[in-house]
């Protein structure tokens, strides 16, 4: 941003260097019109400033946020099981601990049906190998 202020300078120079009077309706003009440059060569290097503490303001902001998702998603330690809803054939993510609970119905978020009643023991899998999350095999 420095070179705002050199090429300021340098217009003001060649000004002086012309002999410009301020006297005259033309001198006057240009005059104020380097003042103006001079205004907006101090704005743009105070917003270049203020800029940059909000980026190093705003990377610490993100490596904290970061640390926090760390530390809390490193405790969620649910595995989700994808399940196909036997009414519309839309694939379903169901956290496994759901899939143990015998007091929740598992409901399909896109026709509203349920795909496991909480009272059901067997529920059908598209893995023909045993589930780690459940034990069970394809029905």
């Amino acid at each position: 941003m420095q070179h705002l202020y050199e090429r300021v300078s340098y217009l003001k120079g060649l000004c002086e260097g012309l002999g410009i009077s301020e006297e005259t309706k033309e001198g006057k003009v240009i005059g104020v019109m380097v003042d103006i440059l001079d205004e907006f060569a101090d704005a743009l290097v105070e917003l270049h400033e203020e800029q940059e503490e909000l980026s190093e303001y705003v990377d610490s902001i993100e490596e904290d946020l970061s640390e926090i998702e760390e530390d809390f998603y490193e405790d969620e330690d649910s595995e989700f099981v994808e399940l196909k809803c036997p009414n519309c054939g839309e694939e379903v993510e169901v956290d496994e601990e759901l899939l143990y609970d015998e007091d929740e119905d598992i409901v399909c978020p896109a026709c509203g049906e349920v795909i496991i009643h909480a009272q059901d023991e067997e529920y059908i899998c598209e893995n023909e190998e045993e589930h780690e999350c459940c034990g069970k095999h394809n029905h």
